[in-house]
């Protein structure tokens, strides 16, 4: 029995991941472009035929009024010359038939030579229907043709058919031409699917190549090994994945001297610039919390491990020490693992924790302080009912902002706010805002300075969106800034002309250099002087918002002397679609 094998190349493609993926897409869209191909051409052909076939009936019918007197007398001369004027007015073929079925009138040859037309099939059509239409073979002509005949009726009988007809050539030309043109653009079509398919599955397959020789490499020992891909996909989470599996590595003989090192310990225990091997693991490690547990590890002949922090440095490192035998003599097998972004990341979610708690107990006491008092005394006397009202529903306003910031801070870390980027003026994201705080800035006589050139080009961004950044920015300058004090809003283009960036400076209070880096914390609140009133939200919302659309926001302060709050957005290509 005969077994079909592939060619070798084949087999060998097959074995490469590249093509495996390519290929099945390629053969999809091959099948889909034909299909289509035929599919577009059978309607096109279908639409032409239809409009061609209403067409004639039309020109038929009006042939059918001035034929009726022909017909009637069976004036075969009048006929004839008549089907021959409108065969060159129309440039088709005209036949004027007699009820019986005999040709009075022809355009293209002798009717007296032309058999009986009583069951051709468009006239049995047009006598049962009022129409008829067929596409037939002529014998006549020798060629196909596309025939339309309606009676022609007298005193309510019919008296005869007036038919015109048209070769099949004219659509086959046509259906050729739309054929041509959708094949050419099917093809440009597929070719650029293909290229796009095989470069996406070339780049898909270099990240797993080298995934895969990352792999390797640490499965030999290599723990030297890293992956440098930052695509923001399950690749790069893998990539991440084998970059934590790589710790950092020390083995020291029994006189307490490394032996190995990788360069992730090296790292941190910060010896890049020394000559570790051969020297002290004391001398290297140099902190006393690592020497003293390599130490109790390696005498004790037990393993231990400890969570070190680093004060210096701020760093906090795991460190595990295991006793090894080696050829009959102790050695010490170090592992170093970096928790300090873990730890920060636990600092932050405690910070927030404790911040939200502080932040709805203040709420939560004054409403209960308003309670009592209601409870107590104040319902004898309404006006000061009414006053304690009056707080307490404030105190609820202030709670429920806190949970409609909070909500929507989840929502856009968790990218489910939609955004709709388009092609925005600055003038359309600033002005909104500056507006709306009108009034509350001139309550505080504050001067407001536009600085908005009118060159700057427009900006990818939701306006919306960008528009509350702008309000939470110069609220908060309206806030902190003394009475009295200066506002200014400006907006440059960056020098590389990549991004235009929008400052909100004032001349308030300003904030501590310490704190400016946490200023974009959920809850965080600089100084007593920035920390009355609101709900510490209002920057962590903008963050999130500008960073969304593609741009960065930082700020620049001297306590005293005002703040500058500024961000970025990306410059529209004018090309560039709504998003």
């Amino acid at each position: 029995m005969l077994r079909f094998v592939p060619p070798r190349f084949i087999l060998i493609m097959f074995r490469d991941i590249r093509w495996r993926i390519a290929i099945p897409y390629v053969a999809l869209i091959l099948i889909v472009m034909g299909g289509l191909v035929v599919y577009t051409t059978q309607k096109g052909r279908e639409a032409q035929i239809q409009i061609l076939q209403d067409n004639l009936l039309v020109e038929a019918s009006g042939v059918a009024d001035v034929a009726r007197p022909f017909i009637v007398e069976s004036d075969v001369a009048g006929s004839n010359a008549l089907a021959q004027h409108w065969s060159e007015l129309l440039n088709r073929r005209v036949t004027i038939i007699a009820a019986d079925g005999t040709v009075l009138g022809e355009s293209d040859k002798d009717p007296a030579q032309m058999e009986n037309h009583a069951n051709r099939p468009e006239l049995i059509q047009a006598k049962g229907t009022g129409q008829g239409t067929s596409i037939r073979y002529s014998r006549t002509l020798a060629t196909n043709m596309l025939y339309a005949a309606v009676p022609v009726k007298a005193g309510g009988e019919i008296v005869g058919f007036a038919r015109l007809a048209l070769p099949l050539q004219q659509v086959q030309t046509n259906v050729g031409e739309l054929q041509r043109a959708i094949v050419t653009a099917a093809v440009v079509a597929a070719i650029a699917a293909i290229i796009l398919a095989v470069l996406l599955a070339g780049r898909i397959t270099r990240s797993v190549r080298r995934l895969t020789q990352v792999a390797g490499r640490l499965a030999t020992g290599d723990l030297d090994a890293r992956s440098y891909l930052s695509t923001a996909d399950d690749l790069g989470d893998l990539s991440k994945a084998f970059n934590y599996m790589a710790d950092g590595v020390v083995i020291t003989d029994d006189l307490g001297r490394v032996t190995l090192i990788n360069p992730a310990a090296s790292r941190l225990l910060h010896a890049n610039d020394k000559q570790p091997i051969g020297r002290s693991f004391a001398e290297l490690a140099w902190h006393h919390e690592l020497i003293e547990l390599w130490q109790r590890a390696c005498e004790g002949h037990e393993e231990d491990e400890a969570v070190i922090e680093l004060g210096l440095q701020d760093t906090f490192l795991r460190m595990i020490v295991s006793p090894l035998e080696t050829s009959g003599q102790q050695a010490c097998l170090v592992i170093l693992q970096d928790l300090t972004r873990i730890r920060r990341l636990e600092t932050v979610r405690r910070d927030f924790l404790s911040n939200i708690s502080h932040e709805l107990r203040t709420p939560l006491a004054a409403l209960k302080a308003l309670v009592e008092t209601l409870h107590d005394s104040a319902l004898d006397d309404p006006p000061a009912a009414r006053r304690f009202l009056e707080q307490a529903d404030g105190e609820v306003d202030a709670l429920t902002q806190m949970v409609e910031e909070l909500v929507e801070l989840t929502r856009i870390e968790s990218g489910k706010v939609p955004l709709l980027l388009q092609e925005t003026k600055i003038q359309d994201v600033i002005l909104p805002p500056v507006e709306r705080l009108r009034s509350q800035r001139k309550r505080h006589h504050l001067k407001l300075i536009l600085d908005l050139p009118d060159d700057l080009p427009p900006v990818l961004s939701d306006a919306s969106r960008t528009q509350r950044v702008v309000g939470n920015l110069l609220h908060n300058a309206i806030k902190f800034t003394p009475d009295g004090g200066a506002i200014t809003i400006g907006a440059r283009v960056q020098s590389d002309g990549l991004y235009v960036i929008i400052s909100v400076r004032d001349t308030g209070t300003g904030i501590p250099a310490a704190e400016l880096p946490r200023i974009f914390e959920r809850f965080y609140k600089a100084d007593r002087a920035r920390s009355s009133g609101g709900t510490g939200l209002g920057l962590a919302i903008s963050r999130h918002l500008v960073q969304a659309q593609g741009g960065q926001i930082w700020a620049k302060s001297k306590a005293g002397k005002g703040s500058t709050f500024f961000f970025s957005l990306p410059v529209a290509a004018r090309d560039q679609p709504a998003v």
